[in-house]
């Protein structure tokens, strides 16, 4: 593919529902980094949802887990859309894969803000260092590969988190 992964091409046929998505309602264009404002975005809604819907931890964890997947099953097909569509392989603006990163990191962490940080910044460190198996999962094309290596980098700092939930 040749196009820039950084901007989407002006004259490209874009299926509106996959571009939405995969954009996670157009907070991919933000700049400068675009994943990172993916897993801001995300961390924001769990921050509202801990702070206003009557859920208990497990029940928080057990949402940010289901809202992870959804985002993952509905991910893999539109951000391998907007890639064809896009002419480049891993468009930087697709940023649904940040957000299910940061919910399944988000899962191990309580409402308490060392914790929601810390979740923030591990996946975000884990997100962009890519350990085993997550730069062999980035190299997968399509929209899987797009979306895996945040999954197992989401995967990373939830366990990181589980275990920093002992001492903080």
């Amino acid at each position: 593919m040749t196009n820039s992964k950084h901007t989407p091409p002006k004259n490209t046929q874009r299926t509106g529902w996959a571009w939405s998505l995969a954009t996670f309602f157009g907070v991919g264009y933000f700049r400068p980094g675009p994943g990172t404002w993916g897993s801001a975005a995300a961390l924001l809604l769990w921050l509202a949802a801990a702070h206003w819907l009557p859920l208990s931890q497990m029940e928080l964890s057990a949402a940010a887990l289901l809202a992870a997947t959804l985002a993952t099953v509905i991910g893999i097909p539109a951000a391998s859309i907007v890639a064809r569509e896009a002419q480049t392989d891993d468009p930087s603006f697709v940023v649904l894969d940040e957000v299910a990163g940061q919910w399944i990191a988000l899962a191990a962490a309580a409402p308490r803000w060392p914790l929601w940080l810390a979740a923030f910044v591990l996946f975000r460190a884990f997100d962009i260092v890519k350990p085993p198996p997550a730069r062999q999962l980035d190299r997968i094309p399509g929209g899987f590969g797009i979306m895996m290596d945040d999954v197992a980098a989401g995967v990373y700092a939830m366990l990181a988190v589980a275990l920093l939930r002992h001492w903080i």
